[in-house]
């Protein structure tokens, strides 16, 4: 299934529009990761204040996704895999062992279907299919969508895979005009998301 482009706007229009929603899009990034905070909540955190009762590491995470996503809304070097590497050292800086190395070991993500075991990294690879998709033919929208689920099911770096895979994605919609990638919670029941990469990953 191919995925068109839904909107035609130019770069900067993208990078405004993305600005404009910044809350919105770490609000759903950090339920995704199964914080609990609500949107007013991390409206406050992302205005550089304090939430009283919120566990400091939930608090970090909406930070650095936060700047995950400036990041890349900001930066107008195109996609490549050390861009990738530099998100993932901003969004994971705090939970991974090495934020912004890729993972040169095996690992497993327990999941309700049991043992999910992703492959091997090799950098050279990443590299090439990174470059090969990107090179396609095919729509911003479909680009983007193919790498994010990509990057999830590879589980490349030690930790924040999807938050480091979705900012990427939406870095192809933003350097395109295609708009953004984000789905509204009330689209998609808590938890069914996770489910779905699960389902996806164990294909």
């Amino acid at each position: 299934m191919k995925y068109e482009d839904k909107f035609r706007l130019t770069p900067e229009e993208n990078r405004r529009f993305a600005k404009t929603n910044l809350t919105k899009l770490v609000f759903t990034n950090s339920r995704f990761e199964g914080l609990t905070t609500t949107m007013p909540q991390t409206q406050t955190i992302i205005d550089g204040l304090g939430v009283d009762g919120l566990p400091i590491d939930d608090i970090n995470i909406i930070v650095q996704l936060k700047r995950g996503w400036q990041f890349a809304i900001n930066e107008k070097k195109p996609l490549d895999l050390n861009f990738k590497k530099k998100i993932n050292k901003i969004v994971a800086r705090d939970t991974a062992a090495f934020p912004g190395y890729l993972r040169n070991g095996s690992c497993g993500v327990e999941t309700y279907r049991g043992e999910f075991e992703p492959p091997m990294i090799e950098e050279g690879q990443e590299q090439e299919y990174l470059k090969q998709l990107l090179a396609s033919n095919h729509t911003a929208t479909d680009k983007a969508l193919t790498l994010m689920y990509h990057n999830m099911r590879q589980q490349m770096f030690y930790d924040g895979n999807k938050r480091t895979a979705t900012i990427a994605a939406n870095k192809i919609m933003i350097d395109n005009g295609a708009g953004m990638i984000n789905v509204p919670l009330d689209k998609c029941p808590h938890g069914r998301k996770s489910w779905l990469i699960i389902t996806f990953q164990m294909t």
